[in-house]
């Protein structure tokens, strides 16, 4: 078990998406106060500035930039992913962590920017398509590691209807992206095994207390600190290195929906995803 003592060196750099509330301000303040770089992402120009400000209030040895952008407008991911690469000289962990839950009206169905079912945008495509875009700058800081935000809710994705238009609810398609996040891990790990880039999904914690549950009607049960440390601990523990194509519940190296161990499926799974995010690398 990881402690917040496990400093990290100035230069270790992580990337955190969706930053400006919950998990995700929770898992950057945390690395911050290890003494890492902190890139802030979110879509709310104010909140990543007040977070930057709280985090540079620390003084604990790193440094944190922010960038904004909408996750559910592939074209912005592309740009975002540019600006990094020509800004960044490293990028050690890329946290990602941004996301659209259930929503407040369950029932009706929402689309990204290019067309495509808003979870499925945001918690699949975009993380994907991130991760490509940003691969050129991970593989040179190699040993990196890529920890996806999934969730123990999943439900198969059904290929008759990838984009959820017949029977729609929203809690149903964020458990679908939830799943197609975890097989693109498993694809990814299995592609990029050798690079010394490794790639793990995990469940953080449940019903924390985030918009998100409550948005859809939910009770939290616990806090978002529940949910940092397993997170973290996929970004700092040394143990954890070269340990890729997991699935982790919170602490433990658990099993996912079967359908993300069926080779046809994951495969029928990427071909859809290069194609609706352009070949894979947005903006490469």
């Amino acid at each position: 078990m990881i402690t917040r003592m496990n400093r990290l060196p100035h230069h270790h750099t992580t990337l955190v998406t969706g930053t400006a509330q919950g998990l995700g301000r929770g898992i950057a303040l945390d690395l911050a106060a290890r003494g890492g770089t902190v890139l802030l992402h979110g879509r709310d120009a104010g909140r990543l500035d007040s977070l930057a400000d709280e985090i540079r209030a620390l003084d604990a040895g790193g440094e944190v930039r922010t960038y904004l952008a909408d996750l559910s407008d592939l074209d912005q991911v592309g740009a975002l992913a540019r600006r990094i690469r020509d800004a960044e000289p490293r990028l050690d962990a890329l946290v990602h962590n941004a996301v659209a839950g259930g929503g407040s009206r369950p029932l009706a169905r929402e689309v990204s920017a290019q067309g495509h079912e808003l979870r499925l945008a945001v918690n699949h495509l975009a993380p994907y398509a991130l991760t490509r875009g940003l691969l050129p700058l991970l593989t040179t800081s190699a040993p990196a590691r890529v920890v996806n935000v999934a969730s123990i809710g999943q439900e198969a994705v059904d290929f008759d209807d990838p984009m959820f238009e017949k029977g729609y609810e929203g809690l149903r398609a964020y458990c679908r992206s939830k799943l197609a996040l975890i097989m693109a891990t498993f694809a990814l790990a299995e592609e990029l095994d050798g690079s010394g880039v490794t790639v793990n999904a995990l469940h953080p914690a449940h019903l924390m207390d985030t918009a998100g549950v409550r948005d859809y009607g939910l009770t939290p049960l616990v806090g978002v600190e529940e949910g940092v440390r397993p997170t973290v601990r996929l970004v700092v523990d040394p143990e954890q290195a070269g340990v890729t194509g997991r699935y982790f519940d919170r602490f433990t190296d658990a099993r996912a929906h079967e359908q993300a161990y069926d080779p046809e499926a994951r495969r029928r799974l990427m071909a859809l995803t290069d194609l609706w995010v352009g070949e894979g690398v947005p903006g490469a």
